[in-house]
């Protein structure tokens, strides 16, 4: 007997047409847990719109990066939907290199981005990514391991108390580490939470006159801090961690701290996630010297390159999966902690998001009190609190990382680091043009 179809001839040839001629879109993206949700849910993007199908690039953060640059500043072509952030947003812009997107549909509501997030993806006013999640940092701890110890959190903490707590929850005979932090170098690993460390201690990447302050006091306090506190209570491999590799750590209970991604919490607050998720705690991110800088400001946003060709149809998929219908297929289909966090106010109104999401107004606050445009306790020329908003910084930034990372793994002292570090980026910032002194 034949099956009886729901769908009239007719359509069933014009479905099958539009699946043979459907514009094909190349999607880069970084290998983050929200974005393998947004990978996952391709057939419901494509049973919405027949007329499209997406080509996934899916890539670890340094390489994503690196591949992404070299391809918009030759005018590569490769990619029609990019995976960048709050950092890369303005800069190409200014360089024409991106879209601008001032002509979105009504329902996409744009007035519901939250505006910290909003304003980092905008040049002049004006548009030039969708946010696709959003996130400041903050502290995360297991409660068990405090409660065994005898600690108690405080409202504040401080890095010095941080580095007491990590001393005593250290037991790596049983597989449990004092502290996770980053170690992997890049400008957007390591030094994403070594520039907000530096920021506490009173330090700043440059001086109002752009030069680099690498080998400055405040450097090497807050670098010196964290060399030997992770040589001591840290992971062995440390290097080779960064957000995702960290995350896995802290998940599987093997550490007692991590400080890092407000974007995390949905995923270790998850049982079917989390080994640790009925243990956890939360607080802010650690201070030292003064609170600011000490918590980032960051978006992973979809944008559309120049060079596409399929424009319209690039902004037919990052419009919908930006969009709040978009939250809520996440949030029916995967679960509420798997939404993709801090870019919509109607997101933490939703009263299922906040039943299931103990962290959402934390989160909420951290973002919208990170100030990109105040990062230090001294007067800085740049924009951003974990990076600096200059073309150069992606190449000072990596090689900053690569050489404390060096002092971490015991290859050079940190005092050799910096200077060599300090070297590098004022030979960098002199050939651009900055300074001749």
């Amino acid at each position: 007997m034949r099956p009886i179809s729901l769908i009239p001839a007719a359509g069933v040839a014009l479905l099958t047409s539009l699946a043979a001629h459907a514009e094909t879109i190349t999607v880069a993206t970084v290998n983050n847990n929200d974005m393998i949700i947004m990978q996952g849910l391709t057939d419901e993007f494509e049973k919405a719109h027949p007329d499209i199908k997406l080509d996934w690039v899916v890539l670890e953060e340094n390489v994503l990066r690196q591949r992404l640059t070299t391809d918009i500043a030759t005018n590569g072509g490769q990619f029609d939907v990019m995976t960048i952030g709050t950092y890369e947003v303005p800069i190409w812009a200014r360089q024409g290199w991106l879209t601008a997107l001032d002509d979105l549909p009504k329902d996409y509501d744009e007035g519901d981005l939250l505006k910290p997030i909003r304003d980092g993806l905008s040049q002049k006013g004006k548009l030039y990514a969708l946010p696709f999640y959003g996130e400041s940092s903050m502290m995360y701890y297991r409660k068990d391991l405090f409660d065994k110890a005898g600690i108690q959190m405080t409202e504040q903490p401080t890095w010095k108390e941080v580095r007491g707590w990590a001393d005593k929850l250290n037991d790596p005979d049983n597989g449990v580490y004092g502290i996770c932090l980053r170690g992997k170098p890049g400008w957007g690993e390591n030094m994403a939470f070594l520039s907000t460390l530096v920021n506490t201690y009173g330090g700043r990447w440059f001086d109002e006159k752009w030069h680099p302050e690498i080998d400055s006091p405040a450097w090497k306090e807050a670098v010196s801090f964290y060399v030997d506190m992770m040589k001591k209570d840290g992971p062995p491999g440390a290097t080779s961690n960064g957000f995702n590799e960290n995350q896995a750590l802290f998940s599987s209970g093997k550490c007692g701290i991590w400080v890092d991604a407000t974007s995390a919490a949905g995923r270790i607050f998850d049982p079917s996630e989390s080994k640790v998720a009925d243990e956890l705690g939360f607080a802010p991110a650690p201070i030292a010297k003064t609170p600011k800088g000490s918590h980032w400001l960051w978006s992973w946003a979809l944008a559309i390159p120049e060079s596409s060709q399929s424009k319209d149809a690039a902004k037919t998929f990052i419009t919908w999966a930006t969009s709040k219908g978009y939250v809520d297929l996440v949030g029916e289909k995967k679960g509420w902690t798997s939404v993709p966090p801090g870019t919509r106010k109607s997101t933490y109104d939703n009263p299922k998001y906040q039943q299931a999401a103990p962290f959402a107004d934390f989160v909420l606050k951290a973002i919208e009190s990170a100030d990109p445009t105040d990062p230090s306790i001294k007067p800085v020329p740049y924009t951003g609190v974990q990076y600096a908003d200059i073309p150069e910084f992606q190449a000072i930034g990596t090689q900053v990382g690569q050489m404390i990372a060096a002092a971490l793994a015991g290859q050079q002292t940190v005092d050799q680091a910096l200077s060599a570090a300090q070297r590098s980026a004022d030979r960098t910032m002199r050939q651009a043009g900055y300074y001749k002194d």
